[in-house]
């Protein structure tokens, strides 16, 4: 059964940490074929959100404090699903938990990601609106979206 935990940073397991960066390559490096500078510093600060089913990391986001991305927002962001748990609730069941997290750590504070263009439709189903025009980031043509609490 997949469970969701939230974990700081010196929090993590050495074997938590190897899977979260592996998980991370897998999808952002190797699939889509993006190389990106991901070990950027933000993850010492993060609040680590993990999806774990049979001892196995399949789902992960990194939430971030008002300030570290933005100066006005706190953010969710490197939102990733391993690919053999895509298609089966797993990314809106991750993005739930991952907005109720920031929402109690963050006292409510709006969360502003900077989303993959393609998915705009599957965050505008967890209450986030697009601002701006869309542009690259990466490579890869992406929007900033905002969410407040309703």
């Amino acid at each position: 059964m997949l469970s969701f935990f939230q974990k700081k940073f010196d929090k993590l397991s050495l074997q938590e940490l190897h899977d979260i960066y592996a998980l991370r390559s897998e999808v952002f490096v190797v699939e889509q074929n993006c190389v990106y500078q991901d070990i950027d510093g933000k993850d010492i600060n993060s609040i680590h959100v993990l999806g774990i089913e049979n001892k196995k990391l399949v789902a992960y986001a990194r939430i971030l404090d008002r300030g570290v991305s933005y100066p006005n927002y706190a953010s969710i962001g490197r939102i990733v699903v391993s690919p053999s748990y895509r298609g089966n609730k797993t990314g809106h069941r991750l993005v739930d938990f991952s907005i109720k997290t920031t929402q109690k750590a963050y006292d409510q504070k709006p969360i502003k990601i900077s989303a993959q263009a393609h998915l705009e439709n599957f965050y505008k189903e967890h209450h986030f609106k697009p601002t701006g025009e869309n542009y690259l980031e990466d490579g890869i043509p992406h929007i900033a979206m905002i969410h407040k609490e309703l």
